[in-house]
This record gives C-alpha cells, structure tokens and sequence, in this order.
C-alpha cells in the first residue's frame, strides 16, 4: 500500500533524469526491484521514496554523485557523499597517486582536471607546451578548455584547431547535459565564443598543413597536433576517472593523458626523456 504525502521535489527531478536516460517507468521499476505504479506515484508526488530508494533510483539511473545529494535534499534527507577540499588531508593518498602517475607517464603530457576543467595537477610534458603562454591565463585557478581554445593560448600553435575545437565542444555538452551544471554551462558559453585565428577560418588545417589522408601513416583516433619546438607534435588523449566514487570531489575529477600518434613525435619525446 502506498502513503499519500505532500508533494515534494524528488518526484519531478527523478522523472527528469529517467527521461533523460530514455528509460521508461517500468524498466526503471524492473531494474531497481519496485514497480511501475510506485515509480509513477513518486514522479508525481503521491508517494514519498524512502533514502533507500532514492539511491537505488539514482544508481539506476547513472546520475552523478553531486545530483545524488540533490536528489537526497528534495526528497527531505541529508546528503550522503560528502565534497571534501582536493587539498585537505584526507585525500594526502589520492593526491600521492596522482602525483606518481603524472611523473610515471612523463615525457609524455598528462594532467587532472575537475568537473569545471580547473587543472588540479600537471606533469613536465603538459608544462613544456605552455612557455608561450601569456601569464594571464596561467594564473591560478588554471582552466584547461581557456588554455586550448583562448586565441592567446595553445589555439594558434593547434594545427587542426578546428577538428580539436569541435571535439572539445562537443564534449563539454555531454558534460552539461548529464550534470546540469551551471559553471560548466557559463565556461562552455565563454570558450564557444572565442574567435578562431584567421589562418584557421573556414578551414579544416591551420597554417596550410597538408590534409591527414596523404600522411603516410594513418591516425587511430582524433589527433591533438600542435607546434612546439619547430616541430608539429600529435596525441591522442584518454581520459580516465575514479570507479565508484563516494565523494563529490573525486567523483568530479579527470585523468587525461596524451599518448603521441606518431613515430617522428615518439621519437621526439624520447630525446627529452634521454
């Protein structure tokens, strides 16, 4: 039997998140073990979910931990995960690792970011790529997508800014449409509407680099080529994140590491490495 409560908020934001994952009332109550009545009597206010369910729900749903104490709000119980300072001494171990990786992985570039693509740590190899980069947008907090696409940053030496500019823009919209988050939104609004450098408008090369299917070898993924050192360096980028985060924080942040796409930068790193 169900209890007939006053209306709250988790009821709407519950419908929102399992229609936004195109999971219908009764695939949603399959897979969180209720049914298709109760869920409905949740979306629409008629029944109140315990914290249990709430969790539940969220977990089968894939929504993300910062929107699961949300949820936890307008449901009327405290938030669970807590959103702990990367600074703070509790996270001394996670810090550590990152730090190890980073410098494992050098000479190649790698480097953290949070959910807002404030750079929370860096290697030597992603370091290297900013000797010309004005100081205004080094200074703290440094935000990855201002460094790539600001006209005055890593953009003009981005051989194929505007493959590079799309896939990046085209990711902060997942981003955004899985979280919701208003900073995330207001950064992608900043840097979508950056200019292009003139040598890169209205084409697919900047600089007059020949196209990449007369290379003699072959890209495997969406390549990151940029000029340093008078040379065109290229990288594909993986990005990795904690699995089963139970904190907001950690839940938020990114690894992304460049992996070089071909001999000559392979061969190049090596010498700095040497």
């Amino acid at each position: 039997m169900t209890t007939a409560v006053p209306r709250t908020e988790v009821g709407p934001l519950l419908r929102s998140w399992r229609e936004r994952r195109r999971v219908s009332q009764l695939e949603l109550a399959l897979r969180a073990d209720s049914s298709a009545r109760h869920i409905s009597f949740v979306e629409t206010g008629r029944s109140r979910p315990s914290e249990e369910m709430v969790l539940r729900l969220a977990e089968h749903l894939d929504v993300p931990v910062r929107e699961r104490n949300a949820l936890l709000l307008a449901a009327g119980y405290a938030p669970r995960y807590a959103e702990t300072p990367v600074d703070a001494p509790a996270l001394g171990a996670l810090r550590e690792g990152i730090d190890q990786l980073l410098t494992g992985y050098e000479p190649y570039p790698a480097l953290v970011v949070d959910g807002t693509y404030t750079v929370v740590a860096a290697n030597r190899g992603i370091t290297m790529m900013l000797d010309e980069v004005p100081a205004h947008l080094l200074a703290p907090p440094l935000n990855a997508m201002r460094l790539t696409l600001h006209p005055e940053g890593l953009a003009p030496r981005i051989r194929n800014l505007p493959e590079w500019r799309g896939h990046l823009l085209e990711q902060m919209e997942r981003q955004i449409a899985l979280s919701r988050s208003a900073a995330l939104r207001a950064l992608y609004e900043e840097v979508a509407a950056y200019p292009l450098p003139a040598t890169a408008e209205g084409t697919g090369e900047v600089g007059g680099e020949e196209p990449r299917d007369e290379r003699p070898y072959p890209y495997f993924a969406l390549p990151l080529r940029i000029e340093y050192d008078g040379r065109v360096l290229s990288f594909v980028s993986s990005i990795s994140t904690f699995n089963t985060p139970l904190d907001v924080t950690v839940a938020e942040l990114a690894i992304e590491t460049f992996l070089p796409a071909d001999p000559e930068t392979v061969a190049y790193l090596r010498t700095l490495s040497a």
